[in-house]
């Protein structure tokens, strides 16, 4: 357990959820989640590991990805399964109007269908899913609207869901504090990344919200994965 960040602080806002944050910041902060992920997330792990055994060569693979916002990791992993000569079709969620606006006007001509709207919807329609994933979602939530997503997650999904989140810890804030100024420039990455980590959860406090059947692995570095499976 974190000493000084030993309780969860899910009041913070992060700046780019706020309605009047600047558009020139927000739109560095969507382009470089790109690189921010490639450095930290682990999805190159999480597909190989997780995503790909499930996956079948005779018959079209669905994945869902709920709260896509820069877009960077559903294209990759629709690439990553094309490499590997998987059908895997890919539709992507958001329901901010301005990682949509991102999307349209940078990830034109990718292979994943992007659409605003949210996993509610998809529910109502009766949408059916091989895999639901999401990135860095979980911590923006409160304790009603985890229990709704998850359970919605539950319901799209027809073999696996797996939300990847950081996991909460003094040595990794101290790290992401450390490293990313030089890095990450004109946008929101510093400081709400420093944000989510004081938002975010650690495995006993994820678990312990985690509904029945549900299992959260950890993931270096200071990553937790909740997974469901069928």
């Amino acid at each position: 357990m974190p000493l000084l960040l030993s309780n969860r602080q899910p009041d913070l806002v992060e700046f780019m959820d706020r309605e009047d944050c600047d558009p020139l910041l927000l739109e560095n902060t969507y382009r470089q989640f790109e690189t921010i992920n490639r450095l930290l997330s682990g999805w190159r792990r999480i597909y190989r590991n997780e995503i790909r055994p499930l996956l079948q060569k005779d018959q079209p693979n669905t994945l869902l990805d709920i709260g896509f916002g820069g877009g960077d990791v559903p294209v990759r992993l629709a690439n990553w399964a094309k490499k590997d000569d998987f059908d895997l079709q890919i539709t992507a969620i958001e329901t901010d109007a301005r990682a949509f606006e991102f999307v349209n006007k940078n990830r034109n001509g990718s292979p994943v269908q992007f659409q605003y709207l949210s996993s509610t919807e998809l529910v109502e329609e009766g949408k059916k899913y091989d895999f639901v994933i999401s990135n860095h979602v979980l911590h923006h939530l409160g304790s009603r609207q985890t229990e709704q997503l998850l359970n919605e997650a539950e319901l799209l999904s027809q073999k696996k869901v797996i939300f990847n989140d950081i996991e909460r810890s003094d040595a990794g804030y101290f790290l992401f504090s450390s490293f990313t100024p030089l890095l990450f420039r004109k946008s929101f990455i510093v400081k709400d990344g420093l944000i989510s980590i004081k938002r975010s959860y650690t495995r006993p406090e994820l678990q312990a919200v985690a509904p029945s059947g549900w299992t959260v692995k950890r993931q270096f570095p200071f990553r937790l994965l909740l997974i469901h499976e069928k």
